[in-house]
């Protein structure tokens, strides 16, 4: 069996099309793993959740910025692990469509499952098992630091997965351990070039192989847009997590 893995779509539309384009000319990808924030950060907040939502092949679970956003827009309890982001995580919640809120409501923080006799875990950061059916408010700064920083053995020491895929750090990450494969495909939304990343696991009986992929596309709209829709924080955005690409200079990253 071969599945797509992608993760930390980030509001980035052209992107995620791309992507899926290109997965779809696969016709052996029978599955495709989204590993959460899928919004925030970019403005194509109903773009990218109308593509994820209407396809069939797609399992979804949600990630911080995603479960930040709908607290908002639930009036519930926000994070305040994220209160520095919040006024962004507000205007992504003011411009969403709300019919999509019981879609995201209904998606789990991870996903345990077992595919061609492999254990998997699919999940966007390292969630205590205790807090896998937590609000977010529940996950406190430090453990959110963690899971950025903290190596990946020590993260998910004691899981018995053959493979753990995971996003919420933005680059690539993949390597194997004696048991374990752990893989990031790395950010689809947000990169310092044109390019879109996303991964293939080919799962047999005997083995499980990975494919670290990228499709380049064109994103000079989307950068425009966040001045446009006057995104808020959207130099400090285009600046950190799109290395600046949109400077008429030509310098950026």
């Amino acid at each position: 069996m071969k599945i797509g893995i992608i993760t930390d779509v980030h509001g980035n539309g052209p992107a995620l099309k791309a992507v899926l384009q290109e997965i779809d000319t696969r016709k052996e990808i029978e599955r495709i793993y989204c590993l959460g924030d899928m919004i925030g950060i970019g403005p194509d907040t109903n773009e990218v959740l109308g593509l994820l939502f209407s396809r069939k092949d797609i399992s979804m679970i949600t990630g911080n910025h995603d479960e930040a956003i709908l607290a908002l827009l639930k009036r519930e309890e926000y994070p305040l692990s994220h209160t520095h982001t919040k006024v962004h995580h507000q205007w992504i919640a003011d411009n969403m469509d709300k019919s999509y809120i019981p879609n995201l409501e209904k998606l789990p923080r991870t996903i345990d499952t077992i595919i061609e006799g492999h254990s998997v875990l699919f999940t966007h950061y390292h969630i205590k098992e205790s807090k896998r059916n937590s609000h977010i408010s529940q996950d406190s700064f430090s453990e959110i630091v963690e899971a950025s920083f903290k190596p990946i053995n020590d993260l998910f020491k004691g899981y018995n997965k053959e493979l753990i895929c995971f996003g919420h750090n933005h680059p690539v990450h993949f390597f194997q351990s004696k048991k374990t494969a752990f893989l990031n495909p790395g950010s689809l939304g947000c990169n310092l070039q044109p390019i879109a990343s996303y991964a293939i696991a080919n799962i047999d009986k005997e083995k499980i192989e990975i494919s670290l992929e990228k499709v380049a596309y064109d994103n000079s709209f989307f950068l425009e847009s966040y001045e446009t829709l006057k995104v808020p924080d959207r130099e400090f955005i285009i600046n950190i997590f799109h290395g600046d690409q949109n400077r008429k200079d030509g310098r950026g990253v």
